[in-house]
């Protein structure tokens, strides 16, 4: 039985012109533990809000991941001492309030496309 969860990763500014290498880490990191990815989204190289481990900046990875019950502690574990990342947050999905803002955004543009067509 796996559960849904998102894992969004900051990965050391330094690395980003070659950050296929530690996202490939990432990844493994994840399958080993016995998880997939079923989606990967770089979000680019943004400034933090705090200095981390005395970086300014840091670049976004978020991925969503399916994973076994023993999982996130796996990979918690291992990401708290992989030098690549400065912060993660492995979360579970909200199923309900996913499925509730898909539906939102299904009626809004229902409701912008119906005004279209009456103008």
């Amino acid at each position: 039985m796996t559960k849904a969860y998102e894992l969004t990763v900051l990965i050391h500014p330094d690395l980003e012109t070659d950050l296929e290498t530690p996202l490939g880490k990432v990844r493994d990191i994840v399958k080993a533990a016995g998880g997939t990815i079923t989606t990967e989204d770089n979000w680019g190289k943004k400034r933090l809000q705090y200095r981390i481990k005395g970086e300014d900046f840091a670049v976004y990875v978020y991925l969503e991941v399916e994973l076994p019950a023993d999982a996130p502690l796996k990979i918690s574990n291992t990401l708290n001492i992989t030098d690549e990342v400065l912060r993660y947050l492995l979360v579970t999905v909200d199923e309900k309030g996913r499925t509730l803002l898909a539906e939102a955004a299904a009626k809004k543009q229902d409701d912008d496309s119906n005004e279209d067509a009456e103008a």
